[in-house]
């Protein structure tokens, strides 16, 4: 997929524009979010259980050399093949010739972000095999020809009037008369496309939620049980996934398991939870006869032991994303490339640059809402941060920007100062702002209302109210 990271602040402001976008982009905060906090309510050691597998993709990311030999020997035990490449482009050769090997014409491939990363459907059909995405998301945004707006939920960003109206463009078949209004319709149309998809694909292509050591074993999660036909019907299947996604055992697959469908979109556990070993085996009745796993490393080695090292440990749940304040205003592909929202913001940069996609650790407000819900406990606003400062010491921000943070800097750092500045503003807003309680419009903070109003200030400073003896929390007596 093409970056247009650089492009961030274009991209945001036709998001902002787009109407159907913020229609479709409102039921978010009602969605998953909501479910997250009722699923996380219904647990009693949710907490505890975040704690857990924290711990344990820490102690993998500190041992993974260790945890990946192991793998790759239970792999090649079971019958199968483990493919170490080191970027992008060795990932896309190496699946190339084993679908040229298979003799494949149709590729059949379930949701991967890491299939995104690669661009292996443009690579495929420049090639002259078709790639049939199988996830009813994934298909829906192949028909468009765009990439997802989501990790979890890539066509989150259309209605189901746009969904229909894709179909009703893109199946030659589907008579004028059928009725595309409710989602069940939507879904059986798709089915009735795909079902044959399935059947005729000479090679399967999956992601890995997780890799595991002891076994050698990859664990497929979804909700619509696409990975499992795309895995057990053809006679190839190929893996693809990062090295951070290796686990020690079972037991640690089923620990994390425990935590991202409740941080993800709020179930208990997804409806299917799949662990595929190898090649099929004499006495299966089902299964690929070749089992290849491509390891791909594309910058992931470089950020181990650095300031960005604890974002090794995602796992893709979206959660992050469901709670930011930004991605809810401009969705994700504003963001520019395969990943957005704060996790994104953190690893896109890792990944193609900060020269490409210096924009984006700036797309936050850096509120803390994405660490507080982020299972694996990642610290993304202090990474966020981090980049910020990297930009700024390189001399890579705008000068205005540069001069202004050196101005509020001064300020800040002298309190007398910051006081004589700050409470005289705030009174006279606080004054401005009687009448309305918000103001529409206000020099020098048109970035902030020309979308939406700015409130007003409410009963002085805070240093003003503590010195009075309001103490947040405190009930009056």
């Amino acid at each position: 997929m093409k970056s247009t990271a650089a492009n961030f602040e274009d991209n945001a402001e036709k998001a902002l524009a787009d109407d159907k976008l913020k229609a479709a982009l409102s039921k978010l905060s009602e969605g998953f979010p909501a479910k997250r906090r009722e699923a996380a309510d219904r647990l009693p050691e949710f907490e505890s259980l975040r704690d857990q597998a924290r711990d344990i993709k820490s102690h993998v990311l500190a041992n993974l050399d260790f945890y990946l030999e192991q793998f790759e020997a239970r792999v090649v035990e079971s019958g199968g093949t483990v493919h170490w490449c080191r970027t992008a482009a060795e990932a896309r050769t190496t699946i190339l010739r084993i679908c040229r090997n298979a003799g494949a014409k149709t590729v059949t491939k379930s949701k991967s972000m890491i299939g995104e990363e690669i661009a292996i459907n443009e690579h495929l059909e420049h090639h002259g095999v078709e790639p049939v995405e199988t996830d009813l998301g994934e298909y829906i945004i192949q028909l468009r020809h765009e990439p997802p707006s989501h990790i979890i939920a890539p066509a989150i960003h259309l209605s189901k009037e746009q969904v229909a109206d894709t179909f009703r463009k893109s199946h030659p078949h589907l008579a004028p008369e059928r009725a595309l209004e409710e989602p069940r319709a939507l879904l059986e149309e798709a089915r009735s496309e795909l079902r044959q998809k399935f059947l005729a694909a000479d090679v399967g292509l999956t992601g890995a939620n997780m890799l595991i050591a002891e076994t050698g074993s990859i664990a497929l999660v979804t909700n619509e049980g696409n990975a499992d036909l795309t895995y057990s019907l053809p006679k190839t299947h190929i893996a693809i996934a990062s090295l951070e996604k290796i686990v020690p055992t079972l037991e640690d697959a089923t620990t994390i398991l425990r935590v991202l469908a409740r941080s993800a979109t709020g179930q208990d556990m997804s409806v299917y939870n799949t662990f595929c070993t190898g090649p099929k085996r004499a006495q299966d009745l089902d299964g690929p006869e070749d089992f290849h796993i491509v390891l791909l490393d594309n910058g992931r080695s470089k950020m181990l032991g650095g300031e960005f090292h604890d974002m090794l440990r995602c796992i893709r749940c979206g959660a992050c994303l469901n709670h930011c304040p930004v991605y809810k205003s401009i969705g994700g592909h504003a963001y520019g490339w395969v990943y957005s929202g704060p996790m994104g913001a953190v690893l896109i940069p890792n990944l193609i640059g900060l020269d490409e996609a210096g924009h984006l650790p700036n797309a936050s407000t850096l509120c803390g809402k994405c660490e507080d819900v982020c299972p694996m406990r990642i610290p993304l606003p202090r990474m966020l941060r981090s980049w910020r400062t990297q930009q700024f010491e390189a001399g890579k921000t705008a000068p205005l920007s540069r001069s202004l943070l050196r101005a509020w800097a001064f300020v800040t750092a002298r309190p007398w100062l910051y006081r004589i500045m700050v409470a005289p503003a705030v009174s006279a807003l606080a004054a401005l702002g009687r009448k309305g309680g918000r103001f529409r419009r206000l020099p020098l903070a048109g970035g902030w209302t020309k979308h939406r109003d700015l409130p007003a200030p409410e009963g002085g400073t805070f240093v003003s109210r503590w010195n009075r003896g309001e103490r947040p929390g405190e009930k009056k007596p």
